[in-house]
């Protein structure tokens, strides 16, 4: 059982900073209060709230959850991604992803096709139907991070994609660089020009 009393960074994968050492910020050697933290978590957890809320209240429409969502945007993004890799990438069960990849092609929402060189492999793929409902679940939530971006001012996305790429288990790290290197090449060429 969890000890509560325990902080949460000792025997996690990724943990930071141990007991008596206080994290510091921006690599300075400053550290960091706790009750900043504290507000720092807190945000994160409102920032999600609403980055989550605007979506979901569009998936209540046809039945769907996060899940739905989820799986939707990565079979979206990376058209003919293997049932395997996406497994993977979203590190859920085998039973989880089935429930829900069934219904989003038991909707006409995404279909899958055995692969050409191994027929047992599954891909995936978008149907009209679905590439529709991702860029829908995904307008509103471009529009607040566009928003979100210009308030923070010159240097954000810099400092945003460093963080949240920091946020990820260390371990875990090159794989998502993998997933993100693979995504549309438009999107990558319209990446570009933001790069400083």
């Amino acid at each position: 059982m969890t000890d509560l009393n325990e902080p949460l960074s000792r025997g996690r994968k990724g943990g930071g900073a141990k007991r008596g050492e206080g994290p510091t910020a921006g690599g300075n050697g400053t550290p960091v209060p706790e009750a900043k933290l504290h507000e720092f978590a807190e945000l994160l957890f409102f920032a999600y709230r609403d980055f989550t809320g605007d979506p979901d209240a569009i998936l209540k429409d046809f039945g769907f959850g996060r899940a739905h969502h989820r799986v939707l945007h990565f079979v979206n993004r990376h058209s003919g991604l293997r049932v395997a890799d996406l497994l993977d990438i979203l590190n859920i069960t085998k039973q989880s992803l089935s429930r829900v990849l069934k219904q989003l092609i038991d909707q006409g929402f995404i279909e899958q096709q055995a692969g050409s060189s191994d027929r047992r492999e599954r891909l995936l793929y978008p149907t009209e139907s679905g590439r529709a409902l991702a860029e829908r679940l995904a307008a509103p939530q471009f529009v607040r991070l566009t928003n979100a971006l210009e308030a923070a001012g010159p240097g954000a996305e810099a400092a945003l994609r460093r963080f949240l790429e920091a946020m990820i288990n260390a371990e875990d790290r090159p794989k998502v660089s993998s997933i993100m290197s693979t995504m549309p090449a438009e999107t990558r060429q319209g990446d570009k020009g933001d790069e400083s």
